[in-house]
């Protein structure tokens, strides 16, 4: 089909390109296809295309109407199509029509919209949304090796999303995540051989009922991330170990000249005398074994936690005892400031230029707060090592000992002699690491009988979730599937939830996650204009 452009009229706002048909042209019925040169009328169509030096772009097109010849065809009369510039009930061209779709794939409704305008588009957010979800997903191929994850959609409501782990592209999604739909869909979509999960309950129980031949894979990293945390709660459960990790503190030299006599003593002080009388009066309540933290919170009007800070204290200057301090810009600075105090600079003003001159570039304020103690003749402040946090001591233990910094080796090796019990959880944890690290599973049944025997309740209890999935724990050890390509396609949905504002609704976001995917894969980076 042949089009002969009669005119362009360039000198209003729009650029408008008047054609027209050829006229001895057969045509195919739209109906039947059958060929027809028998013309009834003709009649004009109005396409927008994509802009021209910046100006909207309008083809007024002149094309017939013919009549079929085919007796049986049900149409009897239909207009013709030109191939690359027309499509049936459409109204821009195939090439624009690829950009507003590209584009709603890419930024949803309102964003599409103003990005559409700035190519001279005027589309309202609610067009851009229809266009998009009038184009047809990808054929849903059966995957060999699937993936299952789960992800939150709003709240407390969860959606489950399908990965094929061979080609990484997203199958389909939905909201919920039970086993029953799971399982549906597994039977409508035989030869799954590969499923890849994490330890739910909900998605083990949907496999074996809708797959049960299909091999069950539980994700390494999932594994690894729960032994994380156990570890943690055994941590917190002897944090009183914690701060064995710190050194032995460096025994102090002589106290400055009128140290004794300016600074006085914890005990006159009223925060002294405050922490003395509540510490007195709390394990006094406390005599009596039978009575609560809760109940003595009660009598004396302090809160439960203040009772309990002050019944684990074996003396009252342990409550006086200040966090340490964080690290500051100043800290290197502080020889210098102790050397020009020595020497008779007191100006708190002057040693701050002083300190410009050498690089700091931290406030005044801070130094005269750091000089404020030798004023009272007291030594500098400063910063001194924090006990570890149950978490920060949990990484320590899950951390291949290869990759601590000597400074972290140190404070663990301490904190494990000190403790026998998270002793025998690093044991426990590098045990585990080495069957991964081998792909070695047989060792697994002794080492569950070692968690159980370990008297670390965190662990006898993942012990007995592990025993319940003890064929797909093998699986993620001895073989090389996982569920991280699961966990790159749930990031992609987070993000294409948040570009939407969290309004969508699952099938716009299904038809976001699957088409953004495929745009990417096609194009291997932001989409072209060219259609196809």
């Amino acid at each position: 089909m042949s089009v002969l452009v009669v005119s362009v009229d360039a000198a209003g706002p729009v650029v408008v390109v008047r054609a027209r048909t050829r006229a001895r042209a057969p045509a195919g019925c739209t109906g039947c296809g059958t060929l027809s040169e028998w013309v009834h009328s003709r009649y004009e169509r109005h396409l927008a295309d994509v802009a021209l030096g910046g100006r909207p772009v309008r083809i007024d097109l002149s094309v017939r109407r013919l009549y079929c010849e085919n007796a049986a065809c049900p149409k009897v009369t239909f207009a013709e199509q030109v191939p690359e510039l027309t499509e049936r009930y459409q109204r821009r061209t195939p090439l624009l029509q690829h950009v507003v779709e590209s584009v709603g794939v890419l930024l949803a409704g309102r964003g599409g919209s103003r990005m559409l305008r700035v190519v001279n588009v005027a589309l309202s957010r609610c067009t851009v949304l229809s266009q998009l979800m009038r184009v047809p997903l990808p054929p849903l191929v059966t995957p060999r090796v699937l993936g299952v994850d789960d992800f939150a959609l709003h709240g407390d409501t969860y959606g489950t999303l399908l990965v094929d782990a061979t080609t990484r592209l997203p199958l389909t999604l939905w909201e919920g995540r039970d086993a029953e739909q799971l399982g549906r869909w597994l039977r409508g979509h035989p030869g799954v051989e590969v499923v890849c999960r994490d330890g739910s309950l909900t998605y083990r129980q949907g496999i074996t009922s809708g797959a049960p031949d299909a091999l069950q894979v539980s994700d390494r990293f999932h594994l690894w991330q729960g032994l994380s945390r156990q570890v943690q709660k055994v941590a917190s459960a002897h944090h009183d170990c914690l701060p064995a990790a710190l050194p032995e503190p460096e025994p102090t030299g002589p106290e400055p000249a009128g140290a004794s006599s300016t600074a006085p003593a914890p005990a006159e002080t009223p925060a002294g005398r405050h922490a003395r009388r509540l510490f007195e009066a709390v394990h006094a309540a406390l005599a009596d074994s039978r009575r609560s933290h809760s109940s003595v919170a009660r009598e004396l009007g302090l809160d439960r936690r203040t009772v309990r800070k002050y019944a684990r204290a074996r003396t009252w200057q342990e409550v006086m005892r200040r966090p340490p301090r964080r690290t500051t810009t100043l800290d290197p600075y502080l020889d210098y400031l102790q050397q020009r105090w020595d020497e008779g600079e007191h100006n708190a003003k002057i040693l701050h230029q002083e300190l410009l001159t050498k690089g700091y570039l931290g406030h005044y304020q801070r130094v005269k707060m750091a000089v404020a103690p030798l004023r009272l003749g007291l030594p500098l402040d400063e910063p001194r090592e924090r006990p570890p946090s149950p978490r920060e001591a949990a990484r320590w233990i899950i951390t291949a000992p290869d990759r601590h910094t000597p400074h972290t080796s140190q404070r663990l090796h301490r904190l494990l002699d000190h403790c026998p019990e998270l002793q025998r959880a690093h044991h426990l944890v590098r045990q585990f690491a080495a069957m991964l690290d081998t792909r070695d599973a047989a060792p697994l049944p002794g080492w569950l009988d070692q968690l159980t025997a370990s008297g670390l309740s965190p662990l006898a209890g993942m012990a007995t979730a592990l025993r319940e999935d003890q064929h797909a724990v093998v699986h993620a050890i001895t073989t090389h599937y996982n569920s991280g390509v699961n966990e790159g396609r749930i990031t992609d949905v987070k993000l294409q939830k948040r570009l939407m504002a969290g309004r969508a609704g699952i099938p716009l976001l299904r038809h976001r996650v699957v088409l953004i995917a495929h745009l990417r894969r096609k194009y291997a980076g932001w989409p072209t204009l060219t259609p196809g």
